[in-house]
């Protein structure tokens, strides 16, 4: 497929000439290629975060991300800039200025957001593997309704240099591929593992998470957990939250706004660029969010992050749906933001926590993708990888 036609096609890429860089000959990922979304640098271009008005204040790239060169050092060549919801901030994968991708597995739906391009240049096969990032759930939901296995790793244990901020102690490089093998290829070299992860020992069901999905996705998952957990034993059940996992969200979002308005919000009132509705709604809410109401939230988060590592010691998996359902339909505009709400419940507790999550293919809900969720200890990224690989490769 020639670039012109994968444009017209899915609608991945950001406008502009086609452009190749080779990877290093002789790497461990040597005869893949990768996208990267527009949110991060690549030498010698502008990185534009999915606004033009943002775009226009940058110059070139003095060099690579640090996640793009690790994957170019790798052997990888990248063949693509990526579309992103403005400023990464949305869930369903609209871009008022150059429109919502395509999602190759469901056409009639949306592919999920910020990492759109990323998941629909995947999914769509115009690459084997691409760079997106997961601030609130963006690279774990468009990989459900993509039918893509994701990553979200460890808070901090990729570097971000190079990578437009939208929530400091949230956002998280993460990468999209279409089977188990090169997922956690990719995922290693990303972690810079060299030697062989521990076991998972344990897989548990999440249910008041899962209590947040939709029934029939419910339905649809919950074969392939008792499969993954047939590896360890029986599927055990427990209640992640000790408490309310609406508040939880609550503190997520009061967190996460707020701490997008501290990065973005001094160019935001200096320059006025022009942002589609739902993102200028988001950054009007995130303005509001005071210093207080962010710092009681704090305390909370640390609760919720030492429960949950305690409760995932010693090879502890806990598992859900990664969405509530499969993507909402393209032109079912008034649900998306709903589902996005929806959504946060169910991406909260690897957010708040700063764990490590992947999702993984898990069948169809009315003919769209759902995917299964894999949420470990600090540090268990490449576990999950590995025990995805292991039942899914």
């Amino acid at each position: 497929m020639n670039d012109a036609t994968a444009r017209e096609t899915f609608g991945a890429w950001m406008p502009g000439p086609a452009f190749r860089i080779e990877g290093k000959e002789g790497g461990p990922l040597s005869g893949l290629t990768f996208g990267a979304k527009d949110l991060y640098d690549i030498e010698g271009q502008r990185t534009g975060a999915g606004n033009p008005d943002y775009l226009s204040l940058q110059k070139p790239a003095a060099r690579h991300a640090w996640a793009v060169q690790a994957l170019l050092a790798g052997g990888a060549t990248l063949v693509g800039r990526a579309i992103t919801v403005e400023m990464a901030f949305g869930m369903a994968g609209d871009n008022i200025h150059y429109g919502m991708p395509i999602n190759p597995a469901a056409p009639d739906r949306v592919p999920g957001g910020s990492s759109c391009g990323s998941a629909a240049a995947v999914a769509g096969k115009l690459c084997d593997t691409a760079l997106g990032s997961d601030t609130g759930g963006s690279v774990r939901i468009p990989g459900s309704y993509c039918g893509l296995y994701g990553l979200r790793p460890t808070h901090g244990r990729i570097p971000l240099d190079g990578v437009v901020p939208l929530s400091a102690s949230f956002d998280t490089v993460g990468h999209f591929a279409r089977d188990a093998v090169t997922f956690e290829r990719v995922g290693r070299v990303l972690l810079r593992e060299t030697g062989e992860p521990a076991a998972a020992k344990r897989l548990i069901w999440a249910e008041d998470v899962a209590a947040s999905a939709d029934t029939s996705t419910v339905a649809q998952v919950m074969p392939l957990a008792e499969k993954f957990a047939g590896r360890m034993g029986r599927l055990e059940t427990v209640k992640a939250c000790p408490g309310s996992l609406e508040d939880w969200a609550q503190d997520f979002r009061t967190l996460m706004a707020h701490e997008a308005w501290r990065a973005q919000g001094p160019w935001i009132t200096a320059h006025k660029p022009r942002f589609g509705i739902d993102v200028a709604k988001r950054f009007d809410i995130a303005s509001k969010i005071s210093d207080a109401d962010y710092n009681a939230a704090l305390p909370r988060r640390e609760a919720a992050t030492r429960h949950l590592t305690a409760l995932l010691a010693d090879g502890v998996v806990l598992c859900f749906p990664t969405a509530p359902g499969p993507a909402p339909k393209r032109a079912d505009r008034e649900n998306h933001e709903a589902a996005r709400f929806r959504s946060h419940v169910l991406c909260c507790p690897s957010g708040l926590a700063r764990l490590p999550q992947i999702t993984v293919p898990a069948g169809t809900v009315d003919g769209a993708p759902v995917g299964l969720s894999l949420l470990g200890g600090p540090g268990t990224d490449a576990m999950l990888m590995r025990l995805a690989a292991q039942v899914m490769g």
